[in-house]
């Protein structure tokens, strides 16, 4: 009888410990699970540390540049004119007839890209004509309004020399009102002019949008003197 009980206390025993096992082994899982589930939900979290707004790149559509172009009216459709030579389409505000020397007004855009290193890429759109004239002067009048020559200061970002082989080469690296950041070539006089200063004084050219005057892009045109 007591080898029969003590046979029975061993199973009972032996029979505790699985089921411990078993439960310390389902606990184990959930928390397994639990922690993946906060990994994928926080990205704050330590077991990931990453900022996704360091990797994201600012996108925006700006004026780019206008020209005036010498054009011939085509054929005659409704309200609207073809412009040769390329047979776009505009409307005939002017009552023009086919035949008649024009000179209209063609608007491009970019698409610009700033990296979070404020390098950027830029996507130039196709020429788009946007307006008639009767006249060159009146042409002439638009543009100067929609793309105006400015003086200013800008963040100097730093100057810095390369040299390859035999060839030196210097750099400026300017921080435009927009953000994003140019290189220029500079000579050794206009290295040692910028080495130590935090502004340079250039010139910019500011392309505003047609429809939103507001709405303007600053690009690089030269050193102010």
């Amino acid at each position: 009888m007591r080898r029969m009980h003590t046979i029975r206390g061993t199973a009972k025993s032996s029979a505790s410990r699985t089921f411990a096992r078993v439960m310390m082994l389902i606990v184990l899982c959930c928390s397994f699970i639990l922690l993946s589930a906060c990994q994928n939900n926080d990205s704050s979290t330590v077991f990931n540390t990453s900022n996704s707004e360091d990797t994201t790149a600012d996108t925006s559509r700006v004026p780019w540049d206008y020209r005036i172009v010498d054009s011939t009216v085509g054929d005659l459709i409704g309200s609207d004119m073809t412009v040769l030579p390329d047979n776009e389409l505009l409307p005939n505000d002017g009552n023009y007839a086919t035949g008649d020397k024009i000179w209209t007004l063609q608007y491009m855009d970019a698409e610009l890209t700033t990296d979070a290193d404020k390098r950027g890429d830029i996507r130039l759109s196709a020429w788009q004509l946007i307006k008639s004239y009767k006249d060159e002067a009146s042409a002439k009048k638009d543009l100067e309004r929609l793309k105006v020559s400015v003086k200013t200061d800008v963040n100097l970002v730093g100057v810095y020399t390369t040299k390859y082989k035999d060839k030196t080469r210097s750099f400026a690296v300017l921080e435009l009102p927009s953000g994003n950041r140019i290189k220029q070539p500079i000579d050794t006089d206009m290295y040692k002019t910028l080495e130590k200063k935090k502004k340079a004084n250039v010139i910019l050219e500011e392309v505003h949008d047609f429809t939103d005057y507001d709405l303007a892009y600053a690009k690089f045109r030269g050193w102010a003197k």
